[in-house]
């Protein structure tokens, strides 16, 4: 279920940080579990420093929590952070849409030309490669705002709300159908079409909330 791209030219930091960006997003790494940095750098082919690095960003991303004594541990998912992540996403993710079809550049374009290719082709694929491609969608969209603020935003606010996708993941139906909402997004981007993939970026988190809300 790994969504880490090319690491080429990134400090070591930094590939630590989206090494373990990814396990606590994805949830490979369980809420509440201690993340001990001597055995993450082992993992990770890096030294402790850099690993800790990582952790404090993370922190500031929510994503882990510390305690003095006690060491640092994967935050735990707090349903509660729905509605408020949905109140914010949905002023946000209307507006990347907005600004992708308005600014998105040549290699943008390629990116989500590409991605829109394997989006038609992923009929039949495993959960963890929805979920992916999903997560992938998402950040070649923010990236294309070539707004280095709103896209940080957004990245921060996807993965808290991607943790909560993934913490009822075998119980939610549709998801094909769920990541096969971006197809109609990134066409609209593609065309420039700012207000059609405005309105398509709202739809999609009030579905997402939607359906979470009716399994709780």
């Amino acid at each position: 279920m790994s969504v880490v791209v090319a690491e080429e030219g990134l400090t070591l930091a930094e590939r630590a940080y989206r090494a373990l960006c990814d396990r606590l997003v994805t949830l490979r790494i369980a809420p509440g579990t201690p993340i001990n940095d001597e055995q993450m750098a082992a993992e990770l082919g890096v030294g402790r420093t850099p690993v800790r690095e990582a952790l404090k960003r993370l922190e500031a991303d929510r994503l882990v929590v510390s305690y003095p004594r006690r060491g640092t541990f994967a935050s735990e998912v707090q349903i509660t952070d729905l509605g408020h992540l949905t109140e914010v996403r949905l002023r946000l993710e209307p507006l990347a849409a907005d600004c992708a079809a308005r600014r998105a550049g040549a290699g943008d374009r390629a990116v989500l030309s590409r991605l829109l290719e394997e989006l038609d082709a992923a009929a039949g694929r495993e959960v963890g490669e929805l979920l992916a491609l999903d997560l992938r969608l998402h950040r070649a969209l923010y990236t294309a705002t070539a707004n280095p603020f709103l896209q940080d935003t957004l990245v921060r606010y996807d993965n808290l709300a991607t943790r909560i996708w993934c913490l009822f993941l075998d119980r939610l139906p549709g998801l094909a159908g769920h990541v096969g909402e971006h197809g109609p997004l990134v066409r609209a981007v593609l065309a420039g079409d700012g207000d059609r993939a405005a309105a398509l970026a709202a739809e999609h988190v009030e579905h997402f909330e939607s359906a979470i809300r009716s399994l709780l």
